[in-house]
C-alpha cells in the first residue's frame, strides 16, 4: 500500500495521487496550528495535507522546532493550553475530530489510536509497579475485569519482547532498562489493538542495538495486526530502515514527501538533502583529519598472561595498506602511538565492582561493571568507547576522571598515577580534566545566565577577576560560533544546539588537556549533532585537545574517532583504529553495533547506488 501526502511539489496541484477514499485511514488537510506566547502569535503547522493509509508506515521527519510533534498532538487532542487549531480538518475513519472536545478524545485515544511517548525514562509513573499500568490500561479501554486484565498485561509484555513479563509486572520503572521501559509503552499503546499508532521518537534514547529490536518487534506487531503507524524522527536513517513513505517538515510545511526509496535517492529539496548529509548512517562525512602519527598496536596486560607482544611492528600510519588485520585479544588490548610519545592517559587492568542490593539472596554478591579494561590515550587524538547500556563505557570514564574509585588496576594521567589521588592533585585533575554531559537540556542551570554557567569554572578556581572571567565567556562563545549577546540569555531561551555549545565552552573554560564527551550528541538533532562534531574536530586542530568520546552509535564514531574501543558487559571485547573496526570488524558484538546503525538495512543510499 502507498501514502499520499498531498502537500505536494510546486508544480503538482494539492491532492493529487490521492488513497481512495476507504483506502485512507488518516486524512489532515490545511491544519494549521499556532502557539499563543508571551511575544505574540507563533506559527507551529502551516497548512499540512497529510493521508495514511491502512496498515501502512509513515516516517514523519524533521528537526526540533519543525512542528512534526505539533502534529502528532493534534491528530489525538494533545496539544498543549496555549496551542489552538486555527484551520484545517483531521478526519480518522471517517470522521472529523479537528473541533473534538478532551472529553470525546478520551473516547478514542488508547482505544483507536495508540501513542509511544518519546522518553522511556520519564514516561512511566515512577510510584506504580509495571504490573498496575499496563493493567490500568486495559481496565480503561477494554473493560476487563482485574483478574482478566492482569492475565491480559503479562501477554502484553510478552508480545512486546519482555522476557519474565511476570516478574516484570512486580516491578518498578527504576528497576527496568531503557529498553524495557520502552516495551512496556509499546504494551500499553497497543493494549486495545489501535488501527493507528503514533510513535513520537520511540527509540531516540535507547542505544543503537536496542533501537534495531525495538523497532523489529513493533514492525511485527503493527504488520501482524494491520496497524498503520505515523513514525515521528528526526533521524532520517530510522525512516529510510522502516517507513514506506517519508514526509519531511520543515518549520510547519511540507518540503518533501514520496516513496522512501524515491526521498533518499533522489531528494529535491535542499533542507532533505541537509538532513541526509547530516545523518551518520547514511554516509556523513569523516570530520577528523588523517592522521599523521606511525602507531603500533599492543596487547595489554591479559588476564592469563603477563603481557602480549606487539601486534603490529612496523609502525604503519593508521590507513596503510599494510595495517594487519590480525585478531585483538577479546578482554585486554590497548591501542599506543609511537612508543616514543608518552600517552596522556594510561589506564590498566582498571576494575570497578558494585555490591549488590540483596545479594545474600542472590548469591552473586557484587557487579562487575569494569572488568579487567586497559587502554591508552594520546594527546590530540579521539578514542571512542562504544558500547550498550550497561556495558561500562560511562563508568570507566567516570574512573579515568576520578569521579568513582576504582576498585583495582591502575590510571596514569599525564605520567602522574592519579588511581587514588586525593587533595591537590585530585583538583588539579578537575582542572585539567572536563565533561561534556549528555543532554543539554539537564546539564545546564536553570538559573545561570550563560555568562554565569560559562564562567562557573573560573569562579570555582579563582581564576581572573569578574571583568576578565566576562571577556573570557565572551572569546569562549565566539570560539563555539555564538554571538557575544547570548552571554546575558539563559538555557530556556536556547535551542539544544546552542545549549550543548554553552557547555562545550564551559569545559574549554580552564584550558584542559582532556575532554569526555558523555553522549555529548546523541541527544541532538542530526543536523545539528553534525555542527557540534564539526566544532569538536576543530577545536581539538586549533588546541590539540584529547577527547574520551562515549557512545553507543558507530555511524558518530566513524565521523569523529581515531580508534574505537568496544565494551560489554565490562570487558573490552575489541580495540582498533577507526578504519579496521569499520572495514574488518573482529568480535560479533561489533559487527551486529555495525549492522543497527541506523540507515544502513535499505537496499538504496542518499546517491542511488546499490549497498
Amino acid at each position: 500500500m502507498s501514502t499520499t501526502f498531498t502537500q505536494a511539489p510546486h508544480d503538482q496541484p494539492a491532492g493529487a495521487h490521492e488513497q481512495p477514499a476507504d483506502e485512507t485511514l488518516l486524512r489532515v488537510r490545511d491544519l494549521h496550528v499556532s502557539y499563543q506566547t508571551t511575544k505574540g502569535i507563533v506559527p507551529a503547522l502551516r497548512g499540512v495535507d497529510l493521508d495514511i493509509a491502512r496498515g501502512e508506515v509513515v516516517a514523519l521527519v524533521g528537526e526540533s522546532g519543525s512542528g512534526k510533534s505539533t502534529l502528532g498532538h493534534a491528530l489525538i487532542g494533545l496539544l498543549a493550553d496555549n496551542a489552538q487549531i486555527d484551520h484545517g480538518s483531521i478526519t480518522l475513519s471517517g470522521q472529523d475530530v479537528a473541533g473534538w472536545s478532551e472529553n470525546r478524545f478520551r473516547s478514542i485515544r488508547g482505544q483507536d489510536v495508540g501513542l509511544i511517548p518519546q522518553d522511556p525514562t520519564v514516561s512511566l509513573n515512577p510510584v506504580k509497579r509495571i504490573g498496575a499500568q499496563v493493567i490500568g490500561a486495559l481496565t480503561a479501554h477494554r473493560r476487563l475485569p482485574r483478574a482478566r486484565a492482569r492475565v491480559e498485561a503479562a501477554a502484553l509484555l510478552e508480545r512486546a519482547g519482555l522476557d519474565q513479563p511476570e516478574q516484570r509486572m512486580r516491578q518498578y520503572p527504576h528497576e527496568l532498562s531503557g529498553g524495557m521501559r520502552q516495551r512496556v509503552l509499546i504494551a500499553i499503546s497497543i493494549a486495545s489493538d489501535p488501527e493507528l499508532l503514533i510513535a513520537d521518537e520511540p527509540t531516540s534514547a535507547l542505544d543503537v542495538t536496542v533501537q534495531r529490536r525495538i523497532l523489529d518487534h513493533l514492525e511485527t506487531l503493527t504488520r501482524e495486526s494491520g496497524t498503520s503507524v505515523l513514525l515521528v524522527t528526526h533521524d532520517l536513517g530510522v525512516a529510510a530502515d522502516r517507513a514506506d513513505r517519508i514526509v519531511v517538515l520543515n518549520h510547519g510545511l511540507v518540503v518533501e514527501h514520496g516513496p522512501t526509496e524515491e526521498v533518499l535517492s533522489n531528494p529535491q529539496d535542499s533542507y532533505t538533502r541537509r538532513l541526509l548529509a547530516a545523518a551518520p548512517g547514511l554516509g556523513g562525512p569523516t570530520l577528523r583529519p588523517a592522521s599523521t602519527v606511525p602507531e603500533t598496536l599492543a596487547a595489554g596486560p591479559s588476564p592469563t598472561t603477563a603481557a602480549s607482544p606487539p601486534l603490529l611492528a612496523d609502525g604503519s600510519p593508521e590507513g596503510d595498506p599494510r595495517s594487519t588485520a590480525r585478531t585483538l585479544p577479546a578482554r585486554a588490548s590497548a591501542y599506543r602511538a609511537s612508543q616514543d610519545t608518552a600517552p596522556l592517559v594510561e589506564v590498566r587492568n582498571l576494575v570497578k565492582e558494585f555490591r549488590l542490593r540483596g545479594a545474600h539472596r542472590s548469591g552473586t554478591p557484587v557487579l562487575r561493571a569494569v572488568d579487567d579494561v586497559s587502554f591508552s590515550l594520546h594527546r590530540g587524538r579521539t578514542l571512542a568507547l562504544v558500547g550498550e547500556s550497561g556495558s561500562g563505557k560511562s563508568t570507566t570514564a567516570r574512573l579515568v576522571l576520578r569521579l568513582a574509585d576504582p576498585t583495582s588496576g591502575s590510571i596514569t594521567f599525564d605520567g602522574d598515577d592519579i588511581t587514588h589521588a586525593t587533595g591537590a592533585t585530585w583538583r588539579e585533575l578537575r582542572r585539567r580534566a572536563q565533561l561534556v554531559y549528555q543532554n543539554p537540556y539537564a546539564s545546564l542551570d536553570p538559573r545561570f545566565s550563560v555568562e554565569e554557567v560559562v564562567t562557573e569554572p573560573l569562579r570555582a578556581f579563582r581564576v581572573g577577576d569578574r571583568r576578565s572571567q566576562r571577556v573570557t565567556a565572551a572569546r569562549l562563545l565566539d570560539r563555539v560560533a555564538l554571538p557575544e549577546d547570548t552571554l546575558s540569555r539563559r538555557p530556556a531561551e536556547l535551542s539544544g544546539g546552542q545549549r550543548q555549545r554553552v557547555a562545550i565552552a564551559r569545559a574549554l573554560a580552564l584550558n584542559p588537556d582532556l575532554v569526555v564527551c558523555d553522549e555529548a550528541v546523541s541527544a541532538l538533532d542530526v543536523s545539528v549533532q553534525a555542527q557540534v562534531l564539526e566544532l569538536l574536530v576543530e577545536l581539538q586542530e586549533q588546541e590539540n585537545l584529547t577527547y574520551l568520546f562515549i557512545t553507543h552509535d558507530l555511524g558518530v564514531v566513524r565521523q569523529i574517532a581515531h580508534e574505537v574501543a568496544v565494551m560489554r558487559s565490562g570487558q573490552l571485547v575489541e580495540l582498533a583504529p577507526t578504519h579496521q573496526i569499520f572495514d574488518r570488524p573482529d568480535h560479533p558484538y561489533t559487527r551486529e553495533l555495525l549492522g543497527a546503525i541506523a540507515g544502513t538495512r535499505r537496499p538504496t543510499r542518499p546517491d542511488g547506488d546499490a549497498s
